[in-house]
């Protein structure tokens, strides 16, 4: 399955109305949109829509607009609405179980979420928000303790309801670098919740990164759901400047035709999520699922099936 993201439309419309409080007619608009450009497939973000704070009546309208349209729902996605946060963590630890319900009952593959925290004010008025500083996840093993037991009861609440957990890479959080991941998910230590290797998100960043390719390495054995996206990236030597920018998954720094093998070598079988920032990002994902299209055409056939996070 290959699935569209949301960035492509505004979760607020001219007059100021959230898409998650729009008549369902609008819902449909985003539908035959997505249906139009060729995918069978849509994760719905918490930014736009929030299936878990929806009436049952407004669940329903939401699966009819997905359902004329021809779609699948991949996922939905939890974002910005940490279990640690000091402030809000049990209130997000709630809404992610209720969301977790209603992602099943939207026929969803994947619950997803992460560890990551609201935009700063400095994020919100960047040209690019990860050129500016965020929340970063305390060196304190009782908050780390803390977010592996909440997400523990979300993965196991997640498996009773038949859908896997994945967790989404993301700076400066616990699932910020690929070794720091990979132990939280072997520390939660449930075989239904796995990683989401988003290392778009980490690529992009203005500072030293660690390798690409030893991150997927470390990280694919545990992926049940992928981000995916690509960043052109350039670096002085010497360390004093960084940029990047997106671009489409053929030509950004990231080898997806080499990543897309790998991981299907290694037996990856969960969704896979287009994800693009500015400019026509819809565009642009329906670009990126032909190439991912005929990348999965010559992949290699697995070597074993992945037992992370695989709904059968």
């Amino acid at each position: 399955m290959i699935a569209c993201c949301m960035h492509g439309f505004s979760p607020v419309d001219r007059d100021g109305l959230a898409l998650h409080d729009a008549d369902p007619t609008a819902w449909q608009h985003v539908a035959d949109t997505v249906a139009g450009l060729g995918f069978t497939a849509l994760e719905i973000a918490d930014s736009h829509i929030r299936p878990g704070d929806l009436t049952a009546q407004r669940r329903a309208d939401l699966a009819a607009a997905a359902a004329s349209a021809g779609l699948d729902f991949a996922a939905v996605h939890v974002q910005r609405r940490s279990v640690i946060d000091p402030a809000h963590g049990e209130d997000n630890l709630a809404y992610a179980h209720r969301t977790i319900d209603a992602a099943a009952e939207l026929g969803c593959r994947v619950f997803s979420t992460g560890l990551h925290q609201p935009f700063t004010p400095a994020q919100k008025r960047a040209l690019w928000f990860w050129t500016a500083p965020g929340w970063t996840d305390p060196d304190d093993p009782e908050v780390r303790t803390l977010a592996v037991t909440r997400l523990r009861e979300l993965g196991r609440h997640a498996a009773e309801v038949g859908l896997p957990m994945s967790l989404e890479m993301y700076e400066d959080t616990y699932l910020g670098t690929a070794a720091s991941a990979v132990r939280l998910v072997e520390e939660i230590g449930l075989d239904t919740v796995g990683l989401n290797p988003d290392i778009g998100n980490l690529i992009r960043l203005h500072r030293p990164i660690e390798d690409w390719r030893e991150m997927h390495e470390a990280t694919l054995p545990y992926a049940n759901y992928w981000h995916m996206k690509n960043y052109q990236r350039d670096e002085a030597a010497d360390g004093s400047w960084f940029t990047a920018h997106p671009t489409t998954l053929r030509d950004g720094l990231i080898d997806y035709r080499a990543m897309v093998a790998r991981a299907v070598e290694l037996g990856f079988e969960g969704p896979f999520l287009m994800e693009q920032y500015g400019g026509d990002s819809l565009g642009v994902c329906a670009e990126n699922r032909t190439y991912l299209t005929g990348l999965l055409a010559t992949s290699p056939r697995p070597a074993a099936p992945s037992t992370k996070g695989v709904t059968p």
